[in-house]
Parts: structure tokens; sequence; C-alpha cells
């Protein structure tokens, strides 16, 4: 948790959020290890606040209740109807005054400056200095809605691909949110690398050495010196998969090898292909073979 008040770049962290907006953590997800982005929902009754700015992208996603809303946000207020199907964005740093008077349940998504520039970076091809998200305060998106309620979901329910599938779905979020509700100020541009057969094997090479622990997609990507979308994006295109999903299977495939030895208990199979204890094995076992991993042993 970090200290109350402004940190010294004069913008206050989202854990500090509840001392300008009072309200019941419903469920969050900074305890899960996740990479870059933080999920909260929020049970809110009816209040006039104000926000200092926050050293974070919030994306606010309407899940149950109804009710008028005023925001001010660059000294411009708007007034709309919030409700489920409705998402609002507020950029990095912005100062905004919120007014609504009915009781709300909502999920809140923080995106932190770095993903949003790493990504902004792989996009624009250049390096960005600064990125604003839109005034949106009553919006409404398929795709928005839909990865926000992966990422509400996961939080809730520790799902079986753990912060790896988190980081994934934060890094596509954050690459349709600059792609339709941001702006940008950019340098001069860079050229992006791209994959190889010859990256494809040291990639391989990489996750079977270090399958065990945990990794991120930062750290495939960097082995190529590309951002995390356009290595994502290569490597989709090479295997078919994304990364997430890729290294999953990876995990699955050496428990399938062990599973064959016969030698190990489940207990230590898990931990050498890198899930986070028996049970999450047995979560992606019935996911993606349609069995657990005791019954793959004994139909062997």
């Amino acid at each position: 948790m970090a200290e109350d008040g402004p940190n010294r770049s004069g913008l206050i962290h989202p854990d500090d959020l509840p001392n300008w907006v009072p309200g019941t953590v419903l469920c969050e997800s900074k305890a899960l290890g996740w990479k870059d982005i933080l999920q909260r929902t929020y049970l809110y009754r009816g209040q006039d606040v104000e926000i200092p700015p926050m050293d974070a992208y919030m994306l606010v996603q309407y899940q149950r209740g109804e009710t008028p809303m005023d925001r001010q946000f660059d000294g411009r207020w708007t007034r709309s109807h919030c409700g489920p199907g409705h998402f609002s964005l507020l950029s990095r740093s912005a100062f905004s005054h919120w007014n609504w008077t009915e009781g709300l349940v909502v999920s809140h998504l923080y995106l932190n400056d770095p993903l949003m520039k790493r990504v902004a970076r792989d996009i624009r091809g250049t390096e960005v200095d600064q990125v604003v998200l839109h005034d949106v305060l009553q919006g409404t998106d398929p795709v928005v809605s839909h990865i926000a309620d992966q990422l509400a979901s996961e939080a809730a329910h520790q799902g079986p691909a753990g912060p790896l599938y988190a980081e994934a779905l934060s890094i596509q979020l954050a690459v349709h949110l600059l792609r339709n509700y941001a702006s940008f100020v950019c340098r001069a541009s860079s050229r992006m690398l791209g994959l190889s057969q010859t990256d494809l094997a040291h990639l391989e090479d990489f996750i079977e050495a270090n399958l065990h622990e945990p990794f991120s997609l930062d750290d495939m990507a960097a082995l190529f010196g590309m951002g995390v979308w356009t290595f994502n994006r290569h490597l989709r295109r090479s295997v078919g998969q994304p990364a997430h999903a890729y290294v999953q299977s990876r995990r699955i495939d050496r428990a399938c090898r062990l599973l064959k030895d016969g030698r190990l208990p489940l207990k230590e199979i898990a931990a050498a292909c890198g899930f986070a204890d028996q049970a999450h094995m047995t979560r992606a076992f019935r996911s993606k073979l349609g069995v657990t991993p005791g019954q793959y042993r004994k139909d062997l």
C-alpha cells in the first residue's frame, strides 16, 4: 500500500483513492501479482467528490445500479446517465470532480504510465513522451466491456492462467484505448524488429529453461528488443497463439511428460511446470484437456 497523499510527482496512487472517494472494496487484484494494472470493484453510495491528479489511467466500468452523473474534467463539466454497459475514462495526472446521486457497483481498472507508453511506442513506431486519454464519461464499446469483464472476473475468481493472462488482457485494453481514445506526444520514429525462426528457437529455449518460475511478457519481448504488443503480434502470427496461451500450453506439455514418467507427485509436477499450485494445474488441465492430471495419468 502506498503512503497516503501525493507521491514525489504530486500525483496520488490508486491505493489512496478511498481517501477522496469513500466506498466498500468488494474485490481487488492487488495480492495476485499482476503487472502494470490494478483492478478493484467498489460499492459506492451517491457522492460529490473531487479527485486529485492520479498516477494512473483509470477506466470505470459500471456493473450494477444507474445514476445521473456529472463530471468536471479539464475545466469542463459533462452531464450524462451511467449504468451497466457504460464506462468512463480519466487520464493520468488529470484533476476531476464527480457528482452522482444513486448507489453503484463499479469496477476500476488502473493502467500505469510505463505500460501505456510502451504500448503507444509499439503502435506508433516511435518513443512517446505523453499519452492523454479522451474525456469519456458515458462510453459504450463492446471491446472495452469484454476486456474489463474478463479482468474483473479474473480478479474475483483467480482463474487458471494467472498474472500472465491478466498482463495479456491489460495490453489488449491498452492497445484498444490508445487506438480509439487517446492522443500522443511523440519523439522521432524508430523501426521495430520482427521475429525469425532463430528467434523462435531462442524463445523455446528461454521458456523451457524458465518454465518452473514466473516470467512476464516483457521478459520474452526483451529477448528480441521488442515491445510486448509487437512481440505478441508476431508470435501469434508464427504459432497461432498469443503469448499467455503459448506459455500455458508449454506448461501443460511439460506436465504431461512428467505424468507419463510416473514418478513425481502431482504437487511437485505443478511446481516444476510453473503452476501456482496443484489446484492451478488441475484447472488448466480441465480447461485444455478436459481431464484432471490424476485422470490423465490413470488413462496412460
